[in-house]
């Protein structure tokens, strides 16, 4: 037989810890900087599929972990920036990501009805594909950090807490239980 507690155990950490987490994310948001322990992700690499050879690195997906009160921090800041871009009309209308109701499914049921549009009028239609999936690897900081204030309009904490989000991250890498660590 189960038997429940007489008072709620994680509503009463919840109560606890609000209070400090809001100043901390209050003072981060504040003075732009992001704390060094946000900064710092535990990386498991995992087979992506039982039958592929394990010995090769390139049959292993990075699994990056976060601290929760990282993951937080990251979407508070990301509803932040959302309403503001969204309250300044700064994303493009034919974006799907980050748009309310917008999903993969609604990106190719438009594309879907321009092939077919098309296609009725007797028009040529064409379509290439781009994976981006590990984009984010490949972006320059410094370009995105300029690009944030000049097409964007960041500035102040706001432009300091990117910077201070990109800057000084570390990884550690976890195979076999051995722990190896990298700084960006």
């Amino acid at each position: 037989m189960l038997v429940r507690p007489t008072s709620n155990l994680a509503t009463e950490g919840v109560c606890d810890l609000a209070p400090f987490l809001s100043h901390l994310f209050s003072q981060s948001l504040q003075q732009g900087i992001v704390p060094a322990a946000s900064k710092s992700a535990y990386i498991h690499p995992l087979l992506k599929k039982p039958s592929l050879d394990s010995a090769d690195v390139k049959n292993y997906r990075p699994i990056s972990n976060l601290k929760v009160i990282s993951k937080l921090l990251e979407r508070l800041v990301t509803s932040q920036l959302m309403a503001y871009l969204s309250d300044n009309k700064l994303l493009p209308d034919h974006q799907s990501a980050y748009h309310v109701f917008c999903s993969t499914e609604t990106v190719i049921a438009r594309v879907l009805s321009d092939i077919l549009t098309a296609l009725d009028s007797r028009d040529i239609a064409a379509l290439a594909l781009l994976d981006l999936s590990a984009a984010f690897d490949t972006v320059d900081h410094s370009i995105l950090l300029l690009r944030l204030q000049r097409s964007f309009g960041l500035n102040g904490s706001a432009l300091a807490r990117f910077t201070s989000y990109l800057c000084q991250r570390q990884q550690h890498v976890s195979l076999c239980h051995i722990v190896a660590s990298t700084q960006q």
